[in-house]
């Protein structure tokens, strides 16, 4: 489908958990067992700031309140752990688990003749594709396992635009952690915040969830 000459936009970047489907319930599971199994207390508002790091840099935050020492084999032991868990929790994802608005917002972008892409932290974020069934959506998947820096540095969102082939000022990133919108902000992009305003702060405008969403007001 040719461009809409409308748009100002010539890609569209989705983040993946709390945007397009909710895994942070599975993440949080996954890591309260661990946690709990090297002694440090873990809650929901622990989990909070976890929302955006990847699982290197969120298990360290866990064991920065554990006893004892860590070897760097120790850590990859337990991330991979903690990552086994978390993929017996997902293999029972289904459509089911879209977001509200999801499907409709990512048709929306194609009939516009925007290209998509999508930007997670995520190293299971292909699984959680297919199991949703929408992969196919996608003109470029970034392989999280290849990006050396996490949110908020850009490298993420400057990935996607370079392999969509299109200018980071020209795209437009949707996110609904901190991190993740200022990795938008960095890149150059312009930043939808899914979720709470006066905490998403840097993004250039806000909306509840993806039922709200309008490429036309963005």
């Amino acid at each position: 489908m040719s461009q809409d000459t409308n748009s100002k936009y010539k890609a569209v970047i989705f983040d993946l958990d709390g945007v397009i489907t909710d895994t942070a319930h599975y993440h949080y599971l996954a890591w309260k067992r661990l946690a709990e199994a090297e002694g440090v207390h873990f809650d929901e508002a622990f989990n909070e700031h976890l929302k955006g790091i990847d699982r290197m840099g969120s298990l360290d935050l866990i064991l920065a309140g554990a006893r004892g020492e860590y070897t760097p084999e120790r850590k990859l032991a337990l991330a991979d752990a903690k990552n086994r868990h978390y993929q017996e929790l997902i293999a029972t994802m289904s459509a089911a688990d879209l977001l509200p608005g999801a499907v409709e917002a990512l048709a929306a972008v194609r009939a516009a003749g925007l290209l998509i892409g999508l930007a997670s932290v995520s190293k299971n974020a292909f699984t959680v594709l297919d199991r949703l069934g929408i992969r196919e959506r996608f003109d470029y998947v970034v392989d999280a396992a290849l990006i050396a820096n996490s949110k908020p540095h850009p490298e993420i969102f400057l990935n996607a635009a370079a392999h969509l082939g299109v200018a980071p000022a020209q795209c437009l990133g949707i996110e609904d952690a901190v991190a993740g919108v200022a990795a938008i902000k960095a890149a150059g992009m312009t930043a939808l915040g899914i979720g709470d305003p006066t905490v998403l702060t840097q993004a250039d405008r806000v909306i509840p969830g993806l039922d709200h969403f309008r490429l036309a007001d963005c």
